[in-house]
């Protein structure tokens, strides 16, 4: 995966879309705040939908769109309680358990969100997908995703307009690490990847080399085609050889032509009778 372009890729999108990504980010700030966090995670999955048609369709983000995954807001939000337990678990022994704990949480469920609202998938079976995505080799590409998508939040954690810019660049980071990663060759957007950055399934492998045979032959006859050629082409050059019954025919008609066809024994006895 190219780290560079992936983030020069999320910021420009980021910068195309700046007054929507603005307003989304900011209604969803004031939403988690009167509610003290209780829609955080449905909004959030609702923030991921609308970014993830941003790269896809370059459709512009709205406010709307954060309500969009109502559907998942009790699994989501059981899920929230229970790493928020886990966590304060872990902080609660120790200071480094509790971000052990952190970075488990996100380098195991880091695609949770896209699954479920892209494949629709359930809780559990986003997770298991989740993870198996993260464990796909090379885990070290997966590994470097996450420190990028932490670094960009922390930074925006710092300074609270800063989070403004920081939240949609980091989810961009996200949608555009499922879609080369996981989605891989069934990813649709053909601008997406550049080079040889998109993997080709083993079929469309097959076709490439079947497509490429047929143009290096330029479409071969089969042998009864060649045969067919070679017949006409002898045809042509008026080198038909004759059967021989062909033959008799012709000595006869050319035996006929030069008058020396015999005569009968009537014929004669009429000769003689004349003279």
């Amino acid at each position: 995966m190219d780290f560079k372009d992936l983030i020069v890729r999320s910021w420009q999108n980021t910068l195309n879309h700046i007054g929507p990504l603005l307003l989304i980010t900011l209604v969803q700030l004031v939403l988690i705040i009167i509610t003290f966090g209780i829609l955080a995670p449905v909004t959030t999955a609702g923030y991921v939908h609308s970014l993830m048609q941003v790269v896809r369709d370059d459709r512009k983000p709205e406010v709307g769109d954060l309500f969009s995954q109502m559907r998942l807001f009790l699994p989501l939000f059981v899920l929230s309680i229970l790493a928020a337990l886990v966590a304060f678990i872990g902080f609660s022994l120790l200071i480094l358990p509790g971000f052990a704990v952190l970075a488990f949480i996100a380098f195991a469920a880091f695609y949770l969100l896209p699954y479920m609202v892209d494949q629709k998938l359930g809780l559990f079976d986003a997770l298991k997908a989740s993870w198996e995505a993260a464990l796909k080799e090379p885990v070290s590409e997966h590994i470097i995703v996450v420190i990028i998508y932490v670094a960009i939040m922390s930074l925006g954690s710092s300074l609270w307009f800063a989070f403004l810019i920081t939240q949609p660049m980091a989810t961009f980071i996200m949608v555009e690490a499922y879609n080369r990663r996981v989605l891989g060759n069934r990813y649709e957007d053909q601008g997406t990847f550049d080079g040889n950055d998109r993997p080709s399934s083993p079929v469309d492998d097959d076709r490439d080399e079947d497509q490429d045979t047929l143009d290096d032959k330029d479409d071969p006859s089969s042998p009864v085609d060649d045969n067919r050629d070679e017949d006409q082409g002898t045809f042509d050059d008026n080198d038909r050889q004759a059967s021989p019954v062909d033959n008799d025919r012709d000595e006869d008609q050319d035996t006929l032509d030069d008058n020396d066809r015999p005569s009968s024994p009537a014929d004669e006895g009429e000769d003689k009778k004349a003279h």
